[in-house]
């Protein structure tokens, strides 16, 4: 059977559509993060699941401030030189879980090669308050790749989140052109690293970049052996005419099969979708 693929240069297709759940809690959770300067790679990266995640009770917080010191094709996120980091954000990120009684957060950063440690010790500071403050919060870290750095990455690990993930984001022909300072293999070495530390871990990749699914497939099949036990994968969608076009639109038939394909690899969790993005459903990740 072929498995149904539509090309570009036609509208977008219905199952793109975003429901639109949780306003109410949408509107609550962003008062308080106006409040206490706080960033969402929810809003930074124009999160199609927004509402849903947060009605949840589970957000995607970003520190380290909002502006990158990379330049990744496929991000919304601004990128520049980035202001000096907030030595009281590890505070603030625990007293927001608090107040917005999150029962499972994720924690990202904007990639910060500008800083000798590349944001490590800020990391591992806002992981272990936040556990302080939320002993019954789970949280799951999606970090950059810390130039490969092992003694960075082993910083985040000793502070103990459940979850430890770091996005490939594309299959390795398309990852210089996508992803530009990053690269696969070293990403690959990031995974493989976290396992060597028993630590659970996930990656993900966009779709719709000009990757074929053989690649796809052999993607998972690499980050399966470097050690991920979860693995997401979503619809890519141009945010600015500035970005990288969107080449395909994957169908919801051909996504259920790569999440087939993953299961029969072992995976304990495959989250496969239009609309799925790194944290989507990040708290059943944890499920036995």
């Amino acid at each position: 059977m072929k498995i149904k693929t539509v090309e570009t240069g036609i509208r977008k297709p219905d199952w793109l559509k975003i429901n639109l759940t949780g306003a109410n809690e949408y509107a609550a959770l962003k008062k308080i993060f106006r409040e206490r300067n706080l960033h969402t790679i929810c809003e930074s990266g124009n999160c199609p699941n927004m509402g849903e995640c947060w009605k949840a009770g589970t957000a995607t917080l970003m520190i380290l401030g909002d502006i990158c010191t990379r330049s990744c094709r496929f991000c919304a996120v601004a990128t520049g030189k980035p202001q000096a980091p907030d030595l009281n954000e590890p505070e603030h990120i625990a007293k927001a879980v608090a107040d917005l009684k999150l029962k499972h957060v994720v924690l990202t950063s904007v990639d910060r090669d500008d800083l000798p440690d590349g944001g490590a010790e800020i990391w591992s500071k806002t992981i272990l308050e936040t556990k302080r403050q939320n002993p019954k919060t789970t949280i799951e870290a999606l970090i950059p790749d810390f130039k490969g750095n092992r003694k960075d990455i082993f910083t985040v690990i000793n502070s103990k989140p459940e979850i430890i993930s770091h996005n490939l984001e594309t299959v390795e022909r398309l990852s210089k052109t996508v992803r530009v300072q990053a690269k696969y293999h070293r990403s690959l070495d990031v995974l493989n690293y976290l396992r060597e530390n028993s630590v659970i871990t996930k990656t993900g990749i966009m779709v719709g970049l000009g990757e074929t699914d053989e690649e796809i497939i052999k993607t998972m099949k690499d980050a399966f052996v470097a050690g991920a036990l979860i693995f997401t994968i979503g619809q890519y969608l141009q945010p600015t005419k500035n970005h990288l076009q969107v080449d395909r639109y994957v169908s919801p038939e051909l996504f259920n099969f790569y999440k087939s394909e993953g299961l029969k690899m072992g995976y304990k969790f495959v989250e496969s979708g239009p609309l799925v993005r790194s944290s989507y459903h990040a708290e059943k990740h944890l499920c036995d």
